[in-house]
């Protein structure tokens, strides 16, 4: 983990896309804003696992495909066994 200090409105990048600017520090609380393209999600890590517990219990997997992936196993079950 690579750790940085930062004052209040000092940037960090991560790769080109990615800003995080140090908006606001309040005592413990440090206020960050994310600037980053539309197509990379961004959440906070608490709401991050939760999304990811909702599709698990759906029966996707990291990617979505293990919906998919089950229902053509048991289509093609069904096929070679004419049930």
């Amino acid at each position: 983990m690579l750790v940085l200090s930062r004052q209040r409105d000092q940037t960090i990048m991560i790769g080109d896309d990615v800003e995080i600017t140090i908006v606001d520090i309040r005592g413990e609380k440090v206020r960050l804003g994310i600037t980053a393209p539309a197509h990379i999600p961004v959440h906070r890590k608490e709401i991050y696992d939760s999304m990811r517990r909702e599709k698990q219990a759906a029966g996707q997997g990291e990617d979505g495909h293990m919906v998919e992936s089950l229902a053509n196993r048991k289509k093609d079950h069904k096929s070679e066994t004419g049930h």
